[in-house]
């Protein structure tokens, strides 16, 4: 329930190469900067503008005047970054995604079509293709006692040692309004998560997470 495999349509992302030789998402979070100031150079010049050192954003995006990019990022075709975004640096926003107003992003990837689009923060995360954060939905991604995390799906418990894990969020995952989701959270591919949900642990591919002791198939 929790391999890049059970989760990603690799297809959907630049960063596909990122995931290779990786069985879980996480593996991936300390390698993102280091990707992207590798790959952003090698981006078409004749698509792809460079407006300042480490940034790269697709000629057909739309970055709003009062958004902030940190370096490195990497913002591609048809993305869209509205009004007083921050991203703080080493993220990749995926084609066609949009961040939208004061949604914080860091150390992130973000498939194609992903959607946080109000009031949002996103760190230390991957959301697959065409996931949506309602609004005010977070991922907290430190633990209150600053301990290292573990994934706990089912009889299973897999230590990540990362003190940093916000949420692995599967391809079509919709998260409802003010939801969050806490250190080590992976919702697997087309789970829906009730609004104002307090979510920890392995939400099953395909299910309703209602509370923690409420999650049902989708019928």
């Amino acid at each position: 329930m929790t391999e890049i495999r059970e989760l990603f349509d690799l297809s959907k992302t630049i960063a596909a190469s990122l995931f290779e030789g990786k069985t879980y998402p996480w593996e991936v979070l300390d390698e993102i900067k280091e990707y992207i100031l590798t790959l952003g150079p090698t981006l078409p010049a004749d698509e792809y503008d460079n407006p300042a050192e480490g940034v790269w954003v697709a000629k057909d995006a739309k970055v709003f005047p009062s958004a902030y990019l940190g370096t490195p990022c990497i913002i591609d075709h048809g993305a869209e970054v509205r009004h007083c975004a921050f991203i703080r640096g080493s993220a990749i926003v995926g084609k066609n995604a949009v961040v939208g107003n004061s949604v914080e992003l860091k150390n992130v990837v973000l498939f194609d079509n992903v959607q946080t689009p109000h009031y949002n923060y996103v760190g230390d995360s991957i959301l697959g293709y065409k996931a949506h954060m309602g609004a005010g939905s977070i991922t907290s991604n430190v633990k209150s006692d600053k301990t290292l995390v573990v994934v706990k799906e089912p009889g299973k418990e897999i230590e990540t040692g990362r003190k940093k894990f916000g949420a692995m969020l599967g391809d079509n995952v919709e998260v409802g309004c003010n939801s969050v989701l806490n250190p080590g959270t992976v919702v697997g591919r087309g789970a829906s998560i009730y609004p104002t949900s307090c979510v920890r642990g392995v939400v099953p591919a395909g299910c309703i997470y209602k509370d923690k002791d409420n999650i049902v198939e989708r019928q």
